[in-house]
């Protein structure tokens, strides 16, 4: 990735595993599913999800609710909308996945739209409140780079069961307060 800026000289055998790291590598199409092939700078991706994913809110201010509704649809769904704060853009997402007959777990997570290194500049809580409960989950966010995906495998999001959503949850729609710091 020299051409995109990458300064290193490896030998052969470690850049394998540099490239899978390295800051300069083009960035994918940061959206859950595997149905956008879009690679790009990052300078790119917002113009990118703005034009090819429309359906995508964005609100301003470092503390909103993301309302994911009709919870309890069937079968694995994703909930998107960015949060546009610090004069960065987050992305939000809740991914529901059935993980084995009938039972389905929610999986909350914050992604900079930005490096690894961005991210490390910020923190996000996630925060559900219901009848005199509260489920609270605070982290770093992580960059777009390292994407929905790692973190749920490493369960460094928020993680809940059907049962705790609908502890939450109100007509089928669930409210998730986000602040980012």
């Amino acid at each position: 990735y020299a051409s995109a800026g990458c300064l290193l000289s490896l030998h052969h055998s470690e850049k394998p595993e540099h490239e899978e790291v390295c800051e300069f590598r083009p960035y994918t199409c940061p959206c859950p599913g595997a149905s956008c092939k879009w690679q790009g700078s990052l300078e790119a991706v917002m113009p990118h999800l703005m034009h090819a994913h429309k359906s995508i809110t964005t609100l301003q201010g470092e503390d909103i609710v993301f309302l994911a509704t009709d919870i309890n649809l069937p079968g694995a769904v994703d909930w998107v909308m960015m949060q546009s704060c610090f004069g960065h853009h987050f992305m939000l997402v809740l991914e529901k996945q059935e993980k084995y007959e009938g039972h389905q777990q929610f999986f909350a997570i914050v992604l900079l739209i930005g490096t690894r290194k961005q991210a490390e500049n910020f923190a996000y809580r996630l925060e559900l409140n219901g009848n005199r409960r509260r489920l609270t989950w605070e982290a770093t966010p992580r960059s777009i780079h390292d994407g929905v995906a790692a973190a749920i495998m490493n369960s460094d999001c928020l993680v809940f069961d059907t049962s705790i959503a609908h502890l939450f949850a109100d007509n089928g729609n669930l409210g998730i307060n986000v602040t980012i710091s």
